[in-house]
């Protein structure tokens, strides 16, 4: 088997100096090597094959052990293996696009295979340790040479046409992130997600365990990533399209195939973090974590696009325990979630920037049909943990031995505030509404809701804000008075509400602005919950 693989390493390092792993002849512009012959083109059918035969035989749980030196290692020894830039993949034929791999070690321990070429030809990465620089670590003698990677990600000149940057990466189950211009990492993505938001602790993590990166030609502006999914309960076969630009827009088909049936299953979702925002400072004092810095997140608010073509924005928060909120949508137009606040002085963070992190947005290129956008919001007690899921969940289940085809595009934003022309949310805050009662205020049973509303046609509307009226709805709460009144500071309206809330429940309460039958905002959510820890 040795012999066999060893074969592979050197055949394969032959065939990817036609893909871009460009020594220094390729580097200096030697000629390229003879075309291959003429064969059949890999593509998302073959992928899909491949997800139908591997849904057909028992999921394979184990995982190879890694060498000692990268089992056990931690993130700071992690970070030190770096890949060596001058190794990069797919620059061959003047490519705008390369390829970097990321090293098996710390959390990273589920070996993956990447296999790159150009126009459905492909060719596996094998692993060397000539790829990486590995610090300071004190590597055996002997490695193996069928190893593998952990992920990949790929440069590309998007913030200036002479220096490349990170434009997307792959990297742990079914994980990836990417970048539009002048934005920094934040949030992820993710293939698929089963399970989340029950207490049981069985949340099924599916991964990527097969990539084949297309490059095109020399010319093309886009790349293109066939990725096979696995886990115990379903396969699946991806296909991802990354168009770059001021805002990096993916073209996503799957076709997912069940090996058991899933009752809970979240299409397109997103992970990101919440610690601390003007939402929740009810909740979270900062006194309390010694923090100097007003705002810690990736993102800040959940916005949703239904059917109906109304838009409803559900600020996020740091709850105690965790919470589970679900939005009626179906054939959802669009969901996603926003880092809205885009001010330096709302975060006071000069290495981690907040303010230029990503949003999210997914919009369904297929009908998705009945189900809900699930919002899972985790309690947390600092800014590493990843505490906020959100994802559409088919109201039927995935039988087992039946496939499901969906198709999405995903882009990577700024604020969103061009995605509709209405007034916006810019502030949501929370305090008691002690003209209701003191006792009752004490006990978090009636609160003031302060919500800002700016944008649209708002700024008309400041001089006679008499004009505006005030919609609400509310579930477990009673809506006791509401009233707006104009915010010259952000040329918008300031609405206030005063609500009672029903003991050990979670009230939910909306609320828009409108002018007659005209609509001036999008709605805005919320959800309170009376605490008794």
């Amino acid at each position: 088997m040795a012999t066999l693989d060893r074969r592979r390493l050197v055949t394969g390092l032959s065939a990817l100096a036609a893909v871009g792993m460009a020594g220094p002849l390729h580097a200096q512009g030697t000629p390229q090597a003879e075309a291959q012959p003429e064969r059949n083109r890999f593509g998302f059918s073959d992928v899909a094959g491949r997800a139908q035969k591997l849904a057909a035989t028992p999921f394979e749980a184990n995982v190879a052990q890694l060498p000692q030196v990268f089992e056990a290692m931690d993130w700071d020894k992690w970070r030190q293996i770096r890949f060596r830039p001058e190794k990069a993949l797919l620059r061959s034929g003047g490519s705008r696009f390369s390829l970097q791999t990321f090293h098996l070690g710390y959390l990273f321990n589920r070996p993956v295979t990447i296999n790159v070429g150009r126009e459905g030809i492909f060719t596996p990465i094998p692993y060397s340790t000539d790829l990486f620089d590995y610090g300071s670590l004190n590597l055996p003698r002997r490695l193996p040479i069928d190893l593998g990677f952990a992920g990949f990600r790929i440069h590309y000149p998007l913030n200036d046409p002479k220096e490349s940057d990170e434009l997307i990466a792959f990297l742990g189950s079914s994980y990836f992130r990417w970048l539009g211009r002048d934005q920094k990492y934040g949030l992820s993505a993710r293939g698929l997600a089963i399970n989340t938001g029950k207490l049981d602790n069985n949340e099924e993590f599916p991964f990527f365990r097969e990539f084949w990166v297309d490059a095109h030609d020399g010319k093309s502006e886009v790349v293109t990533i066939y990725a096979l999914l696995d886990s115990p309960s379903v396969t699946g076969a991806y296909q991802i399209e990354v168009h770059p630009g001021q805002f990096t827009t993916l073209e996503i088909t799957a076709r997912l195939f069940a090996r058991k049936t899933i009752d809970r299953l979240g299409l397109a979702p997103l992970t990101s973090m919440y610690f601390l925002g003007e939402n929740d400072r009810h909740l979270n004092d900062r006194n309390k974590y010694d923090e100097f810095r007003p705002e810690l997140h990736d993102s800040d608010g959940l916005l949703m696009q239904m059917a109906s073509g109304e838009w409803i924005w559900r600020p996020l928060k740091n709850p105690l325990i965790q919470e589970v909120q679900q939005f009626e949508a179906k054939s959802v137009k669009g969901f996603g979630l926003m880092q809205r606040d885009r001010r330096f002085e709302s975060y006071q963070d000069i290495e981690l920037n907040y303010e230029q992190r990503p949003s999210y947005w997914v919009e369904p290129t297929s009908d998705w049909g009945d189900g809900v956008v699930e919002l899972v919001e985790l309690a947390t007690k600092d800014e590493t943990a990843d505490n906020i899921v959100a994802a559409f969940v088919p109201r039927a289940p995935l039988e087992a031995g039946k496939d499901l085809s969906f198709s999405y595009r995903m882009q990577a934003l700024d604020a969103g505030f061009d995605l509709h022309p209405l007034g916006y949310v810019v502030n949501t805050f929370s305090a008691p509404a002690r003209a209701l009662g003191s006792a009752e205020a004490a006990k978090g049973l009636t609160r003031r809701l302060i919500v800002d509303f700016a944008g649209g046609d708002l700024d008309y509307f400041l001089q006679d804000p008499a004009l505006v009226q005030v919609e609400t709805a509310a579930r477990s709460a009673n809506v006791a008075r509401r009233f707006v009144a104009p915010n010259l500071a952000i040329k918008g309206m300031r609405l206030m509400l005063d609500v009672e809330f029903e003991k050990d429940k979670v009230g939910i309460v909306q609320a828009s602005l409108r002018s007659g039958a005209k609509q001036l905002t999008e709605t805005w959510s919320y959800a309170w919950r009376v605490y008794n820890l």
